[in-house]
């Protein structure tokens, strides 16, 4: 009996362990203080912000998708995943020219604008999902939408205010397109490239004081200092005007603050897409009484632009990297003599 006895003590251990094993809950994976995900057997469980959805893993991997804002292409476009798009609005916002010529073989659908989405040609192209940022204002689209069975996932990576939790939005695609291992590797290398990028940037012995933005208006919205902005330039190892501000959104500020705060301005940048020093002064010729206009250097984001489009809010809202090498060229030339600028462009 003893032969048949220890079969059934081990056969019971490693039914139990089993059980066990289905029981333990799956963990979230944290992307940010707004995103989260997690696996089970069944299902891909996504938190993002307010929403949470239960995507049942027979819809996984997705197929055909739709993409309500250009910031949303740089993901694709650095995993390969350009062929699952079938529509996208505001295409003369999109850079990518692989989106371009797939809207060409007309693989790739225009479904209008902000100003009114084409909901008809939506439910009949039946996507899998549409990824968006919310805005509260399209809600009743979104209802409408989510009422012919079409999944809206709202994945607002603007509102991210540390530069690598943008780009390790790419799990979260990673997982939803079962390709994850792609997804993996390719943000381990972006955060390698950055942290490589800082450790490089702590060398230089100067730490110039930057400025921000451009006035619209009347107002000058400054970013604040714990927005993601500032941390590319702490990063970068510079000073920012406004880095003691505790705020993570830009600050509305008149031209006269913003005037005093920049007095010692070495570098000006992110200053529009203008095209010339002369084209900066038409929207206000106050900024040629700025020291750094006079003495300073000025640089746009203007290196990768083409028509409407413009690559600093497509890739560069994934490669981090990229864009922290840039502010490091701008500030410290002399630690990538032999690097060209990518997204940024000095004005003269």
């Amino acid at each position: 009996m003893k032969p048949y006895f220890l079969a059934f003590i081990t056969a019971f251990l490693l039914l139990s362990c089993k059980k066990t094993n289905q029981e333990i809950p799956a963990e979230w994976v944290k992307i940010s203080e707004n995103v989260q995900f997690k696996e089970s057997q069944h299902s891909f469980d996504l938190k993002s912000g307010k929403f949470s959805y239960q995507i049942s893993k027979s819809k996984l991997p997705l197929k055909k998708v739709m993409l309500l804002n250009a910031s949303l292409v740089g993901y694709f476009n650095e995993l390969g995943l350009q062929d699952k798009i079938i529509g996208i609005s505001s295409p003369e916002y999109v850079y990518s020219e692989k989106i371009h010529q797939l809207m060409g073989e007309r693989k790739i659908q225009n479904i209008g604008n902000e100003q009114k989405y084409d909901v008809e040609k939506i439910i009949a192209l039946k996507p899998d999902a549409i990824f968006t940022n919310y805005i509260a204002n399209f809600d009743n689209t979104y209802d409408l939408l989510k009422k012919n069975g079409i999944e809206l996932i709202f994945l607002d990576e603007y509102l991210e205010q540390d530069p690598l939790a943008k780009s390790k939005y790419l799990l979260v695609f990673g997982k939803l397109f079962a390709a994850e291992e792609n997804a993996t590797l390719k943000f381990e290398e972006i955060k390698k490239n950055y942290e490589s990028l800082k450790n490089l940037a702590q060398k230089s012995k100067t730490k110039p004081l930057i400025l921000a933005n451009e006035i619209y208006g009347n107002q000058w919205f400054l970013p604040g200092g714990r927005t993601n902005f500032a941390r590319l330039v702490a990063d970068a190892n510079a000073n920012y005007i406004n880095a003691e501000n505790q705020d993570s959104r830009a600050t509305p500020m008149s031209f006269e603050e913003v005037f005093a705060k920049a007095e010692n301005a070495e570098i000006w940048v992110n200053a529009g897409n203008h095209q010339s020093k002369t084209e900066l002064l038409q929207i206000n010729p106050n900024y040629a009484k700025m020291n750094v206009f006079k003495n300073g250097r000025i640089y746009t984001v203007t290196g990768k632009e083409k028509g409407k489009s413009n690559d600093y809010f497509e890739s560069g809202i994934v490669r981090a990297d990229l864009v922290l090498k840039d502010y490091i060229k701008i500030f410290h030339p002399e630690l990538l003599p032999n690097d060209e600028l990518i997204y940024m462009k000095e004005l003269k």
